[in-house]
């Protein structure tokens, strides 16, 4: 009798045991889609970054904003999707101890922040070079390029460091839980300064981005001098011989059969700003809705939502180098001359 209920207390833990890895077919495909995204945008970013330090002519703006963009995303599938898939393996446990929890939880604030200000730089560059492309010159727009980098940086560091000074817990070592900080105060300063802020920079900017191609548009008109109907006769004094010099006014026409090389370079633009912030949005506004309604609304959230939330926000990593390069021209043929000179 007793061997009996040691039998049925070994197999009932061994049930709770293997309850906590459910690894069934569609876990495991799920795993494995997770793990090619990571390697996809690892190699895509490295790629755009190997490019741009190969060919000469990308080292000027706004080449360095995309260098920029690519480094924070590198770090993104470098240093934070690994670790996030190990958690995801672990049924969302962390057992890797405090000091890594920390590690992680900074570099992912950190990376994922700079990315989202990288792609508010991109769409402010482009916006001034849309609107402003006489004042903005590329000496000017080298040095508001750098500078919009350095505060993308700073800025991301002060949002990511500040729980490491106190401001609320990453690491709970009795649920063995590794989570950004839910201390009401830092959650409205994290995700209005990582994206509420930018998320509306980004807006305006596109908003104001179709205005002026609107307006364009709209005042590519035909011009034309118009003649007057009547001829008009020139004659000399009268007491001179009379001399008559007749007009006939022939009309002018200035048209434009088709858009010029500026206004297609524009729209081309515009077209991969508004594509860059579409998909930003989608990845990440409900990632950021849930971050800042679960702390101060105390709502459970399924486990499960968090994880879709959290890794169609990584995703955004490795759309931006592929929206971007998709409409360049340069970018495609220095792919394919990095590739032609390896073979």
């Amino acid at each position: 009798m007793e061997w009996n209920i040691t039998v049925s207390t070994n197999r009932s833990a061994g049930s709770r045991d293997l309850s906590r890895y459910p690894f069934s077919v569609f876990s495991v495909l799920i795993l494995t889609l997770l793990a090619m995204l990571v390697i996809a945008t690892f190699l895509w970013n490295v790629l755009v970054l190997v490019t741009i330090l190969r060919v000469r002519t990308f080292h000027r703006v706004p080449h360095n904003l995309v260098a920029s963009m690519a480094i924070s995303d590198v770090m993104v599938a470098a240093l934070v999707m690994p670790l996030s898939l190990v958690h995801e393996l672990n049924g969302r446990r962390w057992k890797l101890g405090r000091v890594l929890c920390q590690i992680w939880i900074s570099f992912d604030v950190l990376c994922c922040t700079a990315s989202i200000w990288n792609v508010t730089a991109i769409a402010l560059d482009r916006y001034w070079s849309i609107t402003r492309h006489l004042e903005y010159t590329l000496k000017t727009r080298k040095k508001i390029s750098n500078i919009m980098i350095g505060m993308t940086w700073v800025l991301s560091a002060v949002i990511s460091l500040s729980p490491l000074f106190g401001w609320g817990e990453t690491y709970t070592e009795f649920h063995e839980e590794c989570q950004v900080s839910q201390e009401p105060s830092y959650t409205i300063f994290s995700t209005f300064g990582a994206f509420y802020l930018p998320l509306c920079v980004v807006l305006f900017v596109y908003w104001k981005i179709y205005k002026a191609a609107k307006f364009r548009i709209g005042s590519r008109k035909t011009n034309t001098i118009t003649p007057m109907p009547e001829v008009v006769e020139v004659k000399e004094a009268s007491h001179q011989p009379q001399m008559v010099f007749t007009v006939r006014h022939a009309t002018v026409t200035f048209q434009t059969d088709g858009d010029t090389w500026r206004e297609q370079k524009e729209k081309k633009a515009a077209l991969m700003v508004g594509i860059l912030i579409g998909v930003f949005v989608l990845c990440w506004i409900p990632f950021f809705i849930t971050e800042l309604i679960n702390p101060l609304c105390s709502c459970d959230i399924p486990p499960i939502w968090k994880s879709i939330f959290l890794w169609l926000g990584y995703s955004n990593s490795f759309f931006n180098p592929l929206i971007y390069t998709a409409f360049n021209k340069n970018y495609n043929n220095a792919f394919r001359n990095l590739f032609s000179r390896q073979r």
